[in-house]
């Protein structure tokens, strides 16, 4: 029996691990031991509790409860908790997933511990030092013994920063699995309860949440301007980061779009599917609008998702007003331009690569 510790602390990584869980549970669970670890780096009740419910799976052995702390307090209080952990559980193998605070602690218990390390989600950069994720994914990465790369840009610039010659990590496109997670549980989508007595036709899904748009009130004023713009002819829809509408509030921004709170994931997927086009600054919704076929509009400078961009689906519009909006009136129309994020069946390749190296 194979052990793996599986350490997650924000929502996009609840998704994913809920899509390798149910490969291990249905078809690995007489030889591989999942254990879940939540540091509670993004966990509330509406913000990550209701995930666990709609997606059906275990909630978390142990949840840590470090959220709500300046970088490194929080960062240095994971590491402690995840090493007893560790200590504890003696896992055969720690996974982590993405680029948050939460993979970079685990990462680096693992590494100090002697433990072996596999990534989702590697390879991915943005070359912006400024963003805390590119820090975190960058330290991952050179730590990791299983490096799962979700494209092969990621893998081109794992090869190209030398790992094809560095220590012993192994590195493995298996497409994304964010894709794989899209299509099980697209099926099952719902529209939000908030949206039920509502009439509109088209709408533009719109979310902001990170750092370098919300605590920048510049930036933040620039985006909310050009969607009170857009409002004027098309609906927009928000469900609203508590941060955001934090800051939102204490700025008295005039915002005439229709917020909501936070959604699970199924109501997340509704809107996607039913949205007209995506303006976003998440990484995830990048690629979920390439996933249901929407243009996407990303309000920041780069982007780690380089393959949206030159599907042409995808651009970059920082947070300039009218260039949001010049690209919101643009006549582009999707493109279809294949699999880019594999074939659906990336837990099962992650699997099979951990098994092979144990």
């Amino acid at each position: 029996m194979i052990k793996i510790l599986t350490i997650i602390g924000a929502r996009p990584q609840i998704i994913k691990a809920a899509t390798l869980s149910r490969t291990i549970k249905s078809t690995y669970g007489s030889i591989i031991e999942e254990i879940v670890v939540h540091t509670g780096q993004h966990y509330d009740e509406n913000m990550s509790g209701v995930f666990f419910n709609q997606m059906s799976i275990p909630k978390p052995k142990y949840n840590l409860g470090f959220g709500g702390l300046r970088q490194s307090a929080m960062t240095g209080k994971m590491m402690e908790g995840l090493e007893e952990i560790c200590l504890k559980e003696n896992p055969d193998w720690v996974l982590v997933y993405g680029d948050t605070n939460s993979t970079l602690a685990g990462a680096l218990v693992a590494s100090k511990l002697g433990l072996k390390l596999a990534h989702v989600e590697a390879g991915l950069r943005s070359y912006n030092m400024k963003m805390p994720e590119e820090v975190n994914r960058i330290l991952t990465d050179r730590v990791s013994n299983l490096l799962f790369c979700p494209t092969k840009s990621a893998v081109k610039n794992l090869e190209s920063e030398g790992f094809k010659n560095f220590s012993n990590a192994k590195i493995r496109n298996v497409g994304d699995i964010m894709y794989e997670g899209a299509i099980y549980y697209s099926k099952k989508s719902k529209k939000p309860q908030e949206l039920n007595n509502m009439c509109f036709g088209d709408f533009v899904l719109a979310t902001i949440h990170r750092a370098e748009t919300r605590d920048n009130l510049d930036n933040l004023k620039c985006v909310i301007e050009a969607l009170n713009e857009i409002n004027l002819s098309n609906a927009v829809i928000m469900p609203i980061h508590p941060k955001t509408l934090s800051i939102i509030k204490e700025n008295n921004l005039k915002v005439t779009f229709k917020t909501i709170g936070p959604v699970g994931y199924l109501e997340m997927l509704w809107l996607i599917k039913n949205c007209r086009l995506v303006i976003t600054d998440s990484g995830g919704l990048q690629k979920e609008a390439y996933f249901f076929e929407k243009r996407c509009l990303t309000a920041r400078t780069e982007t780690e998702w380089v393959e949206l961009i030159e599907t042409g689906n995808n651009t970059l519009v920082a947070y300039d007003v009218n260039r949001i909006l010049s690209e919101f009136n643009a006549s582009r129309k999707f493109k279809p331009l294949g699999k880019i994020f594999g074939e659906g069946n990336t837990s099962d390749l992650i699997i099979k690569a951990i098994l092979k190296a144990s």
